[in-house]
């Protein structure tokens, strides 16, 4: 991902001394905080894995900004409808000042309804695929590429599912790494069970699970920084204190142009940290236990019949010139992160999160999900992936031994990457299925 490297960047780049790993890392977040004049919390959160930091900036630039058949204002609004079914004010209020920057129309922010009809039409889509994707049908596909003034192309919707997955993925994360600014949150309106029930627990008997103990949980906490081992505090202090240095330096126009923008921007951010509420429609749906649904038409999603690797790759790369070969590369990143525990456990996490939205692998024992993942790190899991409203949600803490902020951190992205490939599997087998009717 291709970023201009200021001079307050280059600056701190010589003043900090590390090995170089933690190099890689601290080059990455001023990259991300090159445009901003300030270090964005998702980057900050994510550095203590710079591989696959990498891989994720490069795949979010190209979706957001490089080429593709949406417009950026598009892009930027449809990141916005996306992060709104989750509330999650930081992706809004992020998104609403992008939107403006390359041009959106301020009215389309006053709310979904001010947008024009193309993006409407595609709420639908977006609540389905936010919240129980196994309902994702040829149908929705149908209904958004029907011939008319206001209809999608086969490019343009694909763009706009990859866009919608990322940000709901997103979303977990941001709510998994407490960054989201909302307020204390309110108890949560059950969409069905609670997050501690799955077809897992079904097939091995562990049917009764009592709610997770309540708390308060400290904001605090929750906010700072996960990013010890890169050192991100210091990197910060660094950048602060690089910043008063060029401010006290007079004529020094370029920095004072660069502290202005950062500083409009913080502005704007402030200025459309809007009710994410204003941009969804039927706000009481939400995810429903697949294993408990009393619907036999929807069927268990195999992975032998479906697959990333064998079927959605080559589609979405073909309908969306290199984005497979991008997100490819996200999930095999995630993938090879160290784990300081057994490589079953890595896998356990991934297959728990596929279950509990409907896909299983029939070569997967799921007796070693409720063998490998202790109570506690099941009920972090599932709030992350399926309620990850932080107005609604009480996050339950990571109670699963002494657990590092980097294993925390890891937890995250391995959740954040199985929904996403969750909902790209629905979605493009639903395009598939529309495309060979």
């Amino acid at each position: 991902m291709d970023y201009r490297l200021g001079t307050q960047c280059q600056f701190v780049q010589n003043q900090v001394m590390v090995n170089s790993e933690k190099d890689r890392a601290s080059l990455l977040c001023m990259k991300a905080l090159a445009n901003r004049g300030r270090l964005d919390t998702v980057s900050q959160q994510m550095a203590s894995h710079p591989q696959y930091l990498e891989s994720f900036l490069r795949t979010q630039h190209y979706i957001l900004y490089m080429d593709g058949p949406l417009p950026l204002p598009y892009r930027h609004y449809i990141a916005i409808m996306a992060a709104a079914r989750h509330h999650c004010r930081y992706l809004v209020s992020l998104h609403s000042a992008q939107f403006l920057r390359v041009g959106g129309d301020p009215i389309w922010l006053q709310g979904l309804e001010a947008a024009p009809p193309r993006l409407q039409h595609l709420d639908h889509l977006n609540k389905v695929l936010a919240h129980q994707p196994w309902l994702t049908a040829r149908s929705h596909i149908q209904a958004l590429l029907k011939t008319g003034e206001q209809c999608w192309s086969l490019a343009e919707l694909v763009q706009a599912v990859v866009l919608l997955a990322h940000c709901h993925s997103l979303c977990s994360f941001v709510f998994g790494s407490g960054s989201d600014s909302d307020g204390t949150p309110t108890p949560r309106v059950h969409h069905g069970t609670p997050p501690g029930y799955c077809l897992c627990d079904a097939a091995n008997g562990n049917t009764t699970l009592s709610p997770p103990p309540a708390g308060p949980t400290e904001k605090a906490s929750r906010r700072r920084s996960l990013d010890s081992s890169c050192e991100v505090a210091c990197l910060l202090e660094q950048i602060k204190k690089s910043q008063e240095e060029i401010k006290e330096r007079k004529g020094d126009r370029l920095h004072s142009q660069t502290l202005l923008h950062s500083d409009v921007e913080e502005e704007e951010e402030a200025m459309f940290s809007a009710d994410p509420s204003r941009f969804v429609t039927d706000p009481e749906f939400g995810y429903q236990e697949f294993a408990r649904r009393e619907e036999d038409h929807f069927q268990v999603f195999r992975v032998q019949d479906y697959s990333w690797e064998d079927h959605g790759f080559s589609l979405v790369n073909r309908l969306y010139s290199d984005i497979g070969h991008l997100l490819d590369e996200r999930f095999r990143n995630v993938a090879s992160l160290p784990f300081p525990h057994s490589p079953d456990l890595k896998r356990a996490i991934w297959n728990y999160i596929h279950c509990i939205y409907g896909i299983r692998y029939d070569d997967y024992d799921y007796g070693e999900v409720n063998r490998l993942l202790e109570r506690g790190l099941k009920l972090y899991i599932k709030a992350v992936a399926c309620y990850p409203d932080s107005s609604k949600t009480p996050l339950c803490p990571l109670s699963w031994g002494p657990v590092k902020a980097s294993e925390k951190v890891h937890v995250n992205l391995l959740v954040m990457e199985a929904r996403l490939q969750a909902e790209l599997l629905y979605a493009l087998r639903a395009i598939t299925q529309y495309m060979i009717a």
